[in-house]
């Protein structure tokens, strides 16, 4: 295990990837950079999987599925995972830090990136220990006579996870432990940009818990055809993905052949309807801080806020207030709220489709730039353009920065239209002094989850999905763990 250390806390994660029960680098012993976004140093390397990797993780989780007990016996499965959620609780101080190595995460907003995913190990392991695998559906009329019914949930098979560089140590828990707590074997190929929280994942799994060999494969690559590869491999019954709706239409693509179930989380693009008497005070500081927490690194995130054109003016100066002021700087810092983007890549990405918005009519209203006082790291200042056309690519596009677009509306039937405005649908928002109101705003948004008055929707025991390209199924919730089941219809005599 390979670690790098300094005074400013830069931790590196261990360079191997875990196939068939084995820690192991790749054969070649080809290795990757990964880069601390805050410094722009290379912090550590990781192992370069390779196509031929995949196929023997993927050959291991096959084997496992196929030729033990881990599909068949709960009890086991239970003591595995709750292993492993003390071991992610005795290991998390390390997991923050490597967290923070990779991904510029502020150390101050780090609990839902490593507290809420250890918690949630637990919460499946008891909600599959507690699920009904075999239910009685009654009895059935049928031509041939009276037939009793039972659905028997059995596991999917071997599950293919595919996670993203946003919240990594998160999404790697929550695309592989609901699947592995219902009886399948996983394949995890974890993002490029951030391979250690699924390596340290791995690692952990190996050197920590009685999870069999084959149950639990990760491999890390730096080579888009891996992952490819683990998408169309038939010997995989269930994908699960995160990511950018372009790179989930690929992977619906390569599970054609074989119609592989494929469970995708993707991007969003989600708007903030702020209605007339909504208090405004309360509303926007929120929304502006919802959009720079995380470097706005968030699909979730409704970074197209709709105000009614009679209080436009009074809500542009409540968000202005506080993007202009936000802290921004060294994750590393107590109090820092937003870090560094993932990448020079990705910061010149938000940058540029700023630059789009401004081109097409939109007003800088604060930020738009590198801040001045952090010319080293991928920072972006906090953003806000007002009086956004809702047809144009910066109201449009995921942006994935800091950064808030505001356009106006009359009535709410407008607001509505420009927030159905779009190919994706996967979050929303309603703000109003009347909960009704809003409650009737927020059905008639074509979206799969709305919070009203900051009451938040997401939590792990409600469903959790998009609509239109914004995915497809559920995370979250009894619904969520049913994904990663198929359901059997048994008839019998009666």
């Amino acid at each position: 295990m390979t670690t790098a250390q300094t005074d400013t806390g830069v931790l590196a994660g261990d360079e191997r990837m875990l196939i068939d029960g084995e820690l192991q680098l790749t054969g070649s012993g080809a290795t990757f950079e990964v880069v601390h976004p805050a410094s722009e140093q290379v912090a550590g390397q990781a192992t370069d999987g390779t196509v031929e990797d995949m196929a023997r993780a993927v050959g291991a989780a096959r084997r496992a599925f196929d030729e033990t007990d881990w599909s068949r016996d709960v009890e086991f499965r239970h003591h595995c995972l709750m292993q492993l959620h003390d071991a992610l609780e005795r290991n998390k101080e390390r997991l923050r830090r490597i967290l923070i190595t990779e991904v510029g995460c502020p150390v101050t907003v780090t609990g839902s990136q490593i507290e809420s995913p250890i918690a949630e190990v637990e919460h499946w392991a008891e909600h599959g220990r507690n699920f009904d695998y075999l239910v009685d559906n009654g009895v059935h009329e049928t031509p041939l006579g009276p037939a009793q019914r039972k659905i028997h949930y059995e596991p999917v098979g071997v599950v293919g996870a595919i996670t993203p560089w946003n919240v990594p140590l998160y999404l790697n828990i929550a695309e592989t432990v609901p699947a592995l707590m219902a009886g399948n074997t996983v394949v995890l190929k974890p993002a490029q940009l951030t391979p250690w929280s699924g390596t340290e994942y791995g690692r952990i799994v190996a050197e920590e818990t009685d999870i069999p060999a084959g149950v639990f494969n990760v491999v890390v690559s730096n080579a888009n055809e891996v992952g490819a590869a683990l998408s169309a491999d038939p010997r995989v019954d269930m994908i699960t993905f995160t990511g950018s709706t372009a790179t989930g239409r690929a992977i619906l693509a390569a599970g054609a052949s074989t119609v592989k179930k494929t469970l995708l989380e993707l991007g969003g693009k989600s708007a903030h309807i702020v209605l007339d008497d909504a208090d405004f005070t309360s509303a926007l500081p929120m929304a502006a801080m919802m959009a720079c927490v995380m470097s706005g690194q968030s699909c979730i995130m409704p970074s197209r806020i709709l105000l009614p054109r009679s209080r436009y003016d009074e809500g542009i100066e409540l968000l202005k207030n506080m993007m202009a002021g936000f802290p921004v700087g060294d994750p590393w810092t107590p109090g820092t709220m937003q870090g560094p983007q993932i990448s020079e890549g990705q910061r010149q990405k938000v940058l540029g489709l700023i630059k789009s918005g401004i081109d097409s009519g939109a007003r800088l209203v604060t930020g738009g730039g590198i801040p001045e006082n952090l010319p080293v790291g991928y920072y972006t200042q906090p953003t806000l353009l007002a009086d956004v056309d809702p047809d144009s690519q910066i109201a449009q596009e995921e942006i994935f920065g800091p950064v808030l677009t505001v356009t106006p509306y009359d009535t709410d039937d407008d607001a509505v239209a420009i927030a159905n405005n779009s190919i994706y649908g996967l979050s929303g928002e309603v703000s109003s002094g009347d909960v009704e109101r809003a409650f009737a705003v927020a059905c008639r948004m074509r979206t799969g989850n709305v919070t009203i008055n900051g009451k938040s929707h997401f939590g792990i025991g409600s469903p959790f999905g998009g609509t239109k390209q914004s995915g497809l199924g559920y995370r979250n919730g009894e619904e969520g763990y049913k994904e990663y089941l198929d359901a059997k219809t048994i008839g019998m005599p009666a």
